[in-house]
């Protein structure tokens, strides 16, 4: 890449980001009035507002991908360097059977329900995943396993997307009606909502401690993108000649994101940072979920999500109901609600 297409690729993100940052800092004011709703939900709300009035600007694309992935990915990481290392294995260990539980009844209930809706074969495998694990990140894993083709892919993401803004505006709401602690709707949100972004969302405007709780379980839950996507490629593998066989490197299947959020957690419990910095580092993770949220408003379309037809937004939408509810049972059964 040449110093010319380098400039033009940065003033596309810088010319994506004006109204990105705009709409967080907007948001960022009226989370600070009505605290309930929190500037992440504010924005999302915005965004999605933009995104309709405005439509789907060419001009703003390369911004809101940036804001969307690598600045809630930093966000992330940052938040990270908030928590210790005990803390989050801790976390990771007592969220376990809740996780497991609800990755096994998605799973399992997305195969059995797809049929019955009838839904495209590479559509239901999406969407069920992206339900399951992480939204679109488990989208993107699995459509390359599958070979899923464009048109399944945006089907799918387009309901993962519908869910997680209502998933974010709709969790802080009813955890508070069921005055659920801090770590339950943590553990809740990291659980029964599809995508990173929108579980860092709901429980960030929950309060601090849910939002650490939320990140480490969701992360967790990541993970299961290796062996799911092992057991895929093995599924797949078995009515092909081996010359077509796929394979895939576990390693791989890991996000680079995770990694550094780890390296965060571990430089923090060993005393690297300075307790000055909490307070800074704190915000620039807050305020980069809240233009990340942003991000994920404009990019979303009405218009899109009526599109795919009811049975993949039936099937996305009894899936996260379905993980929604196992999640505060199964809560309740180990005795963690």
């Amino acid at each position: 890449m040449n110093l010319a297409t380098r400039m033009t690729t940065v003033c596309g993100i810088f010319a994506g980001l004006i109204p990105v940052f705009l709409i967080a800092t907007i948001a960022w004011e009226i989370g600070g009035f009505v605290p309930i709703l929190g500037a992440p939900v504010a924005a999302i709300i915005i965004g999605l507002g933009v995104g309709q009035v405005f439509g789907q600007r060419k001009e703003w694309y390369a911004g809101k991908v940036f804001a969307s992935r690598t600045i809630l990915q930093a966000s992330i990481v940052l938040l990270g360097a908030g928590m210790s290392l005990i803390e989050v294995a801790e976390i990771g260990i007592e969220g376990l059977p809740v996780m497991i539980g609800t990755l096994v009844i998605c799973v399992a209930a997305g195969l059995f329900i797809s049929r019955l809706l009838k839904v495209e074969r590479e559509t239901r495998i999406l969407v069920t995943y992206g339900t399951a694990i992480c939204g679109a990140s488990a989208i993107a894993t699995m459509s390359a396993v599958i070979g899923a083709a464009g048109p399944a892919i945006a089907i799918s993401v387009t309901v993962i997307v519908l869910y997680n803004v209502l998933g974010a505006v709709l969790f802080p709401t009813i955890g508070h009606m069921m005055g659920m602690s801090q770590e339950a709707f943590g553990l809740w949100a990291g659980t029964a909502i599809n995508d990173t972004s929108s579980v860092v969302a709901a429980a960030t405007v929950y309060g601090v401690v849910a939002a650490s709780y939320a990140v480490v379980v969701k992360l967790t839950r990541t993970l299961a993108l290796v062996p799911l996507a092992l057991f895929q490629t093995w599924f797949q593998n078995r009515q092909l000649p081996p010359d077509k066989r796929q394979t895939s490197v576990w390693y791989k299947l890991i996000p680079t994101f995770l990694v550094l959020f780890l390296v965060a957690v571990v430089i923090q419990s060993i005393g690297i940072i300075p307790v000055s910095w909490n307070g800074p580092i704190r915000f620039l993770a807050y305020f980069g979920i809240t233009a990340a949220m942003a991000a994920v408003g404009m990019s979303s379309s009405l218009s899109a999500i009526l599109s795919a037809g009811w049975r993949p937004v039936a099937l996305g939408g009894i899936l996260w109901a379905l993980v929604a509810t196992s999640s505060l049972v199964l809560q309740w059964l180990f005795g963690l609600l």
